[in-house]
């Protein structure tokens, strides 16, 4: 609720739907295990709810998500899982066939962190300290997962190669989630802003699927208009 470019975002509405409880349809929708709302904030829990789903009130000092993430899979008892996939509640439009790709490759690749990457189809998109980039071991494909060698804000290469738009989906493995959360913030990730450098600075693997496309991420007001005029006209 307190994001600062647009406070209050995960309870504005789409379609007479608050974004979150978008985000949590769409998780149901790809039917590959139980969804839960982690959240800090005791309104979007009431709206979770409110709309059917579930949802567990975490605390509010967590330094990422991947932290809140944790505490609510302890606080939730969960037993017999093998993995645990991290949605952000502010991609209403996200697809379900790729949060089913990447999960379906976790299992297949017994992998400990996947996210999902897709191809950059606007050169300012390179250079937007906003968009976060991922630079793959290999060329993303179709079917293959990758590892990540890099995760930049600003570009400063010349060749781009195997560099593709981040986006913000992760899988963990339940060892390698417990193994991450208990490392300290390294210098990287904290300059970055960008907990997944922790992996990486400690040698955890991330792989990299490869997206049908870029879901529209709602930070500003402008992208809440273009997100609700695009899902409203879909109806």
């Amino acid at each position: 609720m307190a994001a600062t470019r647009l406070p209050g975002k995960p309870l504005l509405k789409i379609n007479n739907l608050s974004i979150v409880s978008h985000v949590v349809k769409r998780a149901e929708e790809a039917d590959i295990g139980e969804v839960v709302v982690a959240t800090e904030d005791q309104e979007i829990l009431e709206d979770v709810l409110k709309n059917g789903g579930k949802a567990v009130l975490t605390n509010n000092d967590h330094k990422t998500g991947t932290d809140r993430i944790f505490e609510a899979y302890q606080k939730l008892n969960i037993k017999n899982i093998d993995y645990i996939l991290n949605l952000q509640g502010d991609e209403p439009n996200i697809d379900k066939d790729d949060v089913i790709k990447l999960n379906n490759l976790m299992i297949n690749n017994k992998s400990e962190i996947g996210t999902l990457a897709a191809i950059i189809q606007q050169d300012k998109i390179l250079n937007d300290k906003n968009v976060v980039k991922v630079i793959t071991e290999n060329k993303l494909e179709k079917n293959n997962f990758p590892t990540a060698v890099n995760f930049i804000r600003e570009n400063s290469l010349t060749d781009n190669q195997n560099i593709y738009h981040h986006i913000g989906i992760y899988s963990y493995r339940i060892s390698a989630l417990k193994k991450f959360v208990r490392l300290d913030q390294t210098h990287r990730e904290k300059k970055n802003k960008l907990e997944q450098l922790r992996a990486l600075d400690n040698k955890l693997k991330i792989n990299v699927a490869l997206a049908k496309s870029s879901p529209i991420g709602v930070d500003t007001e402008e992208d809440y208009l273009a997100l609700k005029k695009i899902m409203e006209y879909k109806l």
